[in-house]
């Protein structure tokens, strides 16, 4: 039986998605079925904290979808991962994982310090506090901006790519970094000729969540270890919410 994965690009447009949709099934294990969906209202990027919170109510309708279709997991696919305690909280089996918890993780395993490549500098600041939330900031070396927004990433592969790489040279030069991260998901698809390149570990935000999530799964159907209910995952009451109108 095959793990039902749902990628949920959380901004309301289907560009790119057959794209995407490629890039992971190069990737996935065998016994992985993966399926992209958007918002089916919303921003376009989620660079500014209003876009998110804005967002985040859409989110949480297509995680309670992705529960009642079925899936096993689903992936929030944004390295600010918006919505994904409030995702985890409100679930019941399903499985919720996004981009930055799942590449950070990796990537403190993978070297001493790592740094993260951004779009730009308006994005450092919530991302730098989401990684001490996650308990790794002495792991982390440095942000690195390469200028360009999120809209922008897959435009000029080239030039994105060029950016990326005068970025890795610093961060490993003059940071120190041992492993390298994509800090957006849309940055998806640079990673094997960097890595070859630099001869690092680069790690694919996007990638890295499927492999994390792919990971999570094995575990839970293995030895029955998932989200703890006890404390911060407590879900709220079903009666309660329906009395709300909240589900």
């Amino acid at each position: 039986m095959k793990n039902r994965i749902l990628h949920l690009k959380p901004v309301a447009y289907s560009d790119l998605n057959a794209e995407i949709l490629a890039h992971l099934n190069k990737y996935k294990s065998d016994n992985t079925e993966i399926e992209i969906r958007n918002l089916s209202c919303g921003p376009s990027h989620l660079e500014y904290l209003y876009y998110q919170a804005v967002a985040e109510v859409e989110i949480l309708r297509e995680i309670r979808q992705a529960e009642r279709d079925g899936f096993a997991a689903a992936m929030i696919g944004c390295f600010d991962d918006p919505g994904l305690f409030t995702a985890r909280e409100i679930s019941q089996d399903l499985l919720v994982t996004a981009a930055a918890e799942s590449s950070v993780f990796l990537a403190a395993t993978l070297g001493d310090r790592f740094s993260v490549i951004v779009g730009r500098d308006k994005w450092i600041p919530q991302m730098r506090d989401l990684i001490c939330r996650y308990g790794l900031r002495d792991k982390l070396a440095s942000f690195r901006s390469i200028g360009l927004g999120v809209l922008e990433l897959q435009q000029d592969k080239q030039e994105t790519a060029d950016r990326i790489r005068r970025e890795i040279e610093n961060a490993i030069v003059l940071d120190k970094a041992e492993v390298i991260i994509l800090g957006c998901t849309m940055q998806y698809g640079f990673f094997e000729i960097l890595q070859e390149e630099y001869q690092i570990p680069i790690i694919d935000a996007m990638l890295a969540n499927l492999k994390y999530t792919e990971h999570l799964l094995e575990v839970k159907q293995k030895t029955g270890w998932t989200f703890s209910r006890r404390g911060m995952y407590e879900r709220p009451p079903d009666q309660e919410m329906a009395d709300w109108s909240l589900i």
